[in-house]
């Protein structure tokens, strides 16, 4: 009783949420874009496929509520070190119970001497040292087909925190980092240093082979091909690959087009079954410019669009100061998903928000603190996307950031060290719980569950 009692208040807070902000989009319709020759072109497939802005999945469109669960393959692993297979199977069950059906999880992660990259890591140099992440990555693939969940899995990160495209440079330039600083990272320094990847061969042929290997494995429990799995909806060129930093950047766009195209190629060379997208914050990873998103986005193997959004990593919404600046945090966030709606209208393609977390109230990372200001913004952006699924707009699907589940944080300073066994959604060089949705908080899957429920209606 107190679960349908949850749902019904999150349905009523989605209500609220288009009542008091007073946007056109969250007002629900029925009415469903029709095209009868994209219609007669819809695969019956168990594959994740495109035709125009929407998904399919056995002939029938697919849209979605996913997390960032990008440790998955981490307490996949049967190493006692970070392996904790069961709390894995309770984590898929009780994801798979509220609703939460697409997991965008880390598929690469190399050994970085940068503090802020996680530990243990996949790779290095382009030798495999931790074979147990695989197997753990084959084991949750496998355990997701079992639920009929689907999986985004990104091949590289701009940031360290997975080791990332600056670790792929420091082993083909001599380990040069240009002290780009550990605990911090200087502005723009470290923005230009990791966008240098693309124009550098050695770097960018070390994450091909790596992507060679990875989408021709065979999975160990299964026996399949990675490159067979519908479990695996989409290939991930990058978690969030920057073009650079302003001005200093355009020079660099020939060689991040020229990147994107020919990683794309290579993957669907592999896997011509499987999307592909780039994992784009949108055009605030793209040197704030629409032509640069749209030519990312354009004559290339690219499927869908990306986007991202962080209010208060921003500077849109001060969780000190939160009744000044809710509105204006709103205001902003709307603003910048209809840009990305034309966009993607423009590119004629589906567009996923596949990250977006506002931190618990008063920044704290306790599962037992509150996340009323949370809540209220998960349910504004599930109205537009409810609107967008029930009218053949092309914004389908979310991923919010990020799973915490069971997991909490091991030290009273929420800090992260090497050793940590008990992953939540927040990378290494965040507070651990500063962004994770955790299974106790109630109110939070109580909007994520009734927005499932309004989207699997349409």
């Amino acid at each position: 009783m107190k679960r349908i009692h949850l749902i019904k208040h999150a349905a009523r807070l989605l209500s609220v949420a288009c009542a008091v902000f007073l946007f056109s989009a969250c007002s629900p319709s029925t009415e469903q874009a029709s095209d009868e020759g994209e219609a007669a072109a819809v695969p019956n497939s168990p594959f994740v496929s495109v035709v125009g802005k929407q998904f399919y999945v056995d002939g029938l469109p697919y849209s979605y509520v996913g997390t960032n669960m990008w440790f998955a393959p981490y307490i996949g692993s049967e190493e006692d070190d970070i392996g904790d297979r069961s709390r894995l199977l309770n984590e898929l069950d009780f994801l798979n119970d509220s609703g939460i059906t697409n997991l965008r999880i880390l598929g690469a992660s190399e050994r970085s001497p940068l503090d802020n990259s996680v530990s243990p890591a996949i790779m290095y140099k382009g030798e495999i040292e931790r074979e147990d992440i695989l197997v753990g990555l084959d084991f949750t693939l496998a355990e997701m087909a079992k639920r009929n969940m689907k999986a985004v899995i990104f091949l590289n990160n701009f940031w360290e925190w997975s080791g990332g495209m600056v670790t792929y440079l420091s082993w083909v330039n001599g380990g040069e980092f240009i002290n780009l600083g550990d605990p911090e990272h200087p502005w723009p320094a470290f923005a230009l240093f990791s966008a240098e990847f693309y124009k550098n061969e050695a770097a960018v042929e070390l994450y091909h082979n790596y992507i060679s290997l990875l989408l021709e494995r065979r999975n160990t429990v299964t026996g399949e091909l990675y490159k067979d799995d519908p479990t695996i909806m989409s290939w991930q060129l990058a978690n969030e690959p920057r073009a650079g930093n302003g001005e200093a950047s355009l020079p660099n766009l020939p060689y991040y087009y020229d990147w994107i195209r020919n990683t794309a190629s290579l993957i669907k060379k592999h896997a011509p079954n499987q999307l592909v997208s780039v994992g784009s914050e949108g055009i605030r990873g793209c040197l704030e410019l629409d032509e640069c998103f749209l030519a990312a986005h354009s004559d290339n193997d690219v499927d869908y669009a990306t986007f991202h959004m962080w209010p208060k990593n921003w500077g849109w919404f001060d969780v000190q100061d939160p009744e000044s600046t809710f509105g204006s945090a709103f205001k902003n966030a709307n603003e910048y998903i209809d840009h990305h709606i034309k966009l993607a209208e423009q590119l004629n393609m589906p567009l996923v928000l596949e990250e977006f977390g506002l931190e618990r109230d008063l920044g704290a990372f306790s599962p037992e603190s509150t996340t009323h200001y949370r809540d209220q913004f998960y349910a504004f952006i599930f109205s537009k996307i409810t609107h967008n699924v029930h009218t053949g707009g092309p914004f389908i699907g979310s991923n919010f950031w990020a799973w915490g589940g069971f997991g909490k944080a091991m030290h009273d300073d929420a800090v992260w060290r090497t050793g940590d066994k008990t992953f939540v959604g927040d990378p290494p060089q965040e507070p651990q719980g500063l962004n994770s949705v955790f299974a106790s908080d109630a109110s939070t899957l109580g909007i994520i569950k009734a927005h499932y429920e309004e989207i699997r209606a349409r």
